[in-house]
């Protein structure tokens, strides 16, 4: 009987000592919670009723958080290659078929690809083709000195767009919006008041997420525009000197011309007499009447006896 006595006595003294610590463990939790949200911010009352809920274990958090960086990491990794650059380029050759293959040749090189072309090859025009390279950012140097062996270089013009500090601030919203979206989460799991008071958070829970997907967004172009910086060349075959000179030489295409102007000159005017001879028509039956109105007798006025 004193042994069963005993045992009982060591089996609650146990199960005491477990809750005092449980207790002081989640007391712990709780005032860690309170001193990481500063006094003052907008969503203080998430914060009291977070505070008195349990804290979630790190298995519980959301695995898409950790996939964002925080700030300080984004601000000295990354803000330095956050630059997009781009580039346009003409260049005269001989050939506008060899030029063209002499470009796509130079993208495949650098490691890059022909997004985008236009080719201008008609029979009285000036063979031109432009096309739009992108090119990874880390051989955008090496793409521009490939352009002087395709032809004679006639002019490179490069910009720079630093997009760093839009990237910062972004992956920084991005993170405080999982922090948030956790926090509503867990009052979501604690809650148990009215239903309106529940899809109300819901309502705001599907807000913050429609705000970190476009965080998100953002974040994932500016990355590409980043690593992909675009080349526009332009090449072009010589411009002649006159265009279009035909057999015979530049005099014979000079009298050629001047007769093209003759004949458009005399059939510009033919056409001009359509509409010149029934206005001049017009014109001429109106001053008729009024010259006949004027030239007609007047009565001669009886004199007084």
């Amino acid at each position: 009987m004193r042994r069963t006595t005993a045992l009982l006595t060591i089996a609650a003294l146990l199960s005491a000592c477990n809750s005092g610590s449980t207790r002081q463990e989640a007391q712990e939790s709780r005032d860690a919670l309170a001193k990481s949200n500063a006094p003052g911010r907008a969503d203080a009352g998430m914060v009291s009723q977070m505070a008195a809920a349990p804290a979630p274990s790190a298995q519980a958090s959301d695995p898409s958080a950790t996939s964002l960086p925080s700030a300080h990491a984004v601000s000295d990794s990354v803000v330095s290659s956050m630059i997009i650059r781009t580039g346009q380029a003409s260049i005269e050759v001989d050939s506008l078929a060899r030029g063209i293959g002499a470009v796509r040749a130079l993208a495949g090189r650098v490691g890059g690809y022909v997004a985008n072309s236009s080719i201008v090859a008609g029979t009285d025009q000036t063979h031109t083709a432009t096309l739009e390279i992108k090119i990874p950012a880390a051989h955008f140097d090496d793409a521009i000195s490939g352009l002087q062996p395709i032809g004679h270089l006639e002019s490179v013009n490069v910009s720079a767009e630093d997009v760093g500090e839009e990237y910062v601030d972004v992956a920084a919203r991005a993170v405080n919006g999982r922090k948030l979206e956790q926090r509503l989460i867990d009052i979501l799991g604690t809650r148990t008041g009215k239903l309106s008071d529940v899809l109300s958070v819901e309502r705001e829970l599907a807000r913050v997420r429609e705000d970190i997907e476009r965080q998100e967004g953002r974040m994932r172009y500016l990355r590409t525009r980043a690593s992909l910086s675009t080349l526009s060349v332009t090449v072009h075959e010589k411009y002649p000197v006159v265009a279009g000179t035909g057999s015979g030489g530049v005099l014979a295409e000079a009298f050629r011309q001047a007769w093209r102007n003759f004949i458009g000159f005399t059939a510009s005017a033919i056409a001009a007499l359509g509409t010149l001879l029934p206005l001049a028509a017009i014109i001429g039956a109106i001053g008729w009447l009024v010259w006949r109105s004027r030239r007609a007798p007047r009565p001669a006025k009886e004199v007084a006896p």
